[in-house]
C-alpha cells in the first residue's frame, strides 16, 4: 500500500478517494466498482488499481439498499454453551459459506426474549434469510411471541431447524426420535430394567415434547408401565439435570435406568452422581440424547441416541437457499441413532442405592 493509502486506511475509504486517486469521475468509478459493463477498459484498470492500493472495501449496507441482498442470513440457536447447538451452528455456517453467505449467529439462551431482541435486530439489517431455533410458544396466549409473528408475516425467507411451532407452515428440518427411544427402551428391557425414569426439557420445546411422547410409546411397545411420577422436568440446562439427579435419589421407589433429554442435563445429573457414590453402568443404567465429547470421554462411556448433525445444517442452509428463490421446500423429518455403552448394563441387586448430598 503506498504512503497516501496508508494515510487514507487510518479512515474510512470513500469512493471518492478512489475515483479522485484514479483520476476519473465518482460515477465512473461508482459503476467499476459494482461491475456495471459500461466502462473502458483503461477506467477499469485505473479504479481497480485505486481501489486495491487504498485498501477500499465496499459498503455492504448501501449495495444491499440498492440491490435488496445482503449476502447474509442469520441463525439463532438455543444456547451457545450446549455443545450439540455449537456443532449445529457449525454446520449451518460451514454449508452456508460455501454456498456464498455470510452467517450472523444469535444465543437465545434457551429465552424467547433474548430470541425476539436478536430478530428485531437481524430484521434491521435486512438479512437475506433466517434459520432458527425457535424458543416456543407464549405460554399464556399459546401462541408464538408478537417478533416471531412478525417474523412469520414479514415474508423474509426463514427455516425451522431442530425445533418447530405448532400451526405455523414454516419449513422445519427436525428429528423423530421413535425407532431410537424404543430401541434403547428394548435393550433397558432385556437387561431387566422395569423401572425407568426420564428427564425431560421444558414443556414449550417442540424437541422436549417429541421426546418424552417417543419414551411413552417405547414404554407401551415394550410392555412396560407408564408411571407420570417417574418424569422430571428440566430446561435443558445443567443446573436442571442435577436437580433431577438429587430427585431421583430421593425417591423410595429409585429406578434402575434413566433416560435425559439432552446433554447438558445429564453433564448436571452425572455430576451429582458422582459425587454421592453412584456407580453409572451398575448401580445405574443412564441413556442420554446428544452425542457430544463430554458423553464420550465420561468414565463410563455414555450410551447416546443421536441425531446427524452435520447433515441437520445442510438441510437447513439448503432449504433456506430455496425458500430465497422463492420455492416451497417441504420439511424434512432426520431419523435418531441409538448406541449403546457401557453406561447400560443389566439391572443390579439391589436396585441403586445412594443419597443425594444437601
Amino acid at each position: 500500500m503506498s504512503k497516501q493509502g496508508s494515510l487514507l486506511a487510518m479512515n474510512a475509504v470513500t469512493i471518492k478517494d478512489v475515483a479522485s486517486a484514479a483520476g476519473v469521475s465518482v460515477a465512473t468509478a461508482s459503476r467499476v466498482l459494482s461491475g456495471h459493463p459500461a466502462t473502458s477498459p483503461s477506467s477499469r484498470s485505473k479504479v481497480e488499481a485505486a481501489a486495491s492500493d487504498l485498501g477500499f472495501m465496499p459498503n455492504a449496507q448501501a449495495r444491499s439498499l440498492r440491490s435488496t441482498k445482503t449476502d447474509s442470513i442469520a441463525l439463532l440457536i438455543s444456547d451457545v454453551r450446549n455443545p450439540y447447538f455449537s456443532d449445529l451452528a457449525h454446520s449451518v455456517e460451514q454449508h452456508a459459506r460455501a454456498a456464498g453467505l455470510m452467517t450472523f449467529m444469535g444465543n437465545a439462551n434457551e429465552d424467547s426474549t433474548q430470541q425476539d431482541d436478536f430478530l428485531a435486530t437481524m430484521l434491521s439489517r435486512r438479512v437475506d434469510g433466517l434459520i432458527i431455533v425457535p424458543q416456543g410458544l407464549d405460554e399464556e396466549a399459546d401462541t408464538p411471541s408478537q417478533m416471531m409473528q412478525r417474523v412469520l408475516s414479514s415474508g423474509i425467507p426463514t427455516v425451522f431447524v431442530d425445533r418447530a411451532l405448532r400451526g405455523s407452515n414454516v419449513p422445519a428440518i427436525t428429528t423423530d426420535s421413535t425407532n431410537a427411544v424404543n430401541e434403547a427402551v428394548a435393550t433397558l428391557k432385556e437387561l431387566g430394567h422395569s423401572t425407568i425414569a426420564f428427564i425431560g426439557g421444558p414443556k414449550h420445546a417442540s424437541t422436549a415434547l417429541e421426546r418424552y411422547s417417543s419414551f411413552k410409546s417405547a414404554l407401551a411397545a415394550n410392555g412396560l408401565d407408564h408411571d407420570q411420577s417417574l418424569h422430571f422436568v428440566g430446561d435443558f440446562k445443567p443446573a436442571s439435570g442435577a436437580e433431577a439427579a438429587r430427585w431421583l435419589l430421593s425417591r423410595s421407589d429409585k429406578p434402575s435406568a434413566v433416560i435425559i433429554a439432552d446433554a447438558p442435563m445429564a453433564i448436571g445429573a452425572l455430576t451429582v452422581w458422582r459425587e454421592a457414590g453412584i456407580r453409572v453402568g451398575t448401580d445405574l443404567s443412564v441413556i442420554t440424547f446428544d452425542e457430544v465429547d463430554a458423553m464420550l470421554m465420561h468414565d463410563p462411556p455414555i450410551a447416546t441416541i443421536s441425531h446427524d448433525l452435520g447433515l441437520m445444517g445442510r438441510l437447513a442452509v439448503s432449504s433456506l437457499t430455496a425458500v430465497m428463490q422463492g420455492q416451497d421446500p417441504a420439511p424434512q423429518e432426520l431419523q435418531s441413532k441409538f448406541t449403546s455403552r457401557a453406561s447400560v448394563a443389566a439391572q443390579a441387586t439391589p436396585v441403586m442405592e445412594g443419597k443425594a448430598r444437601p
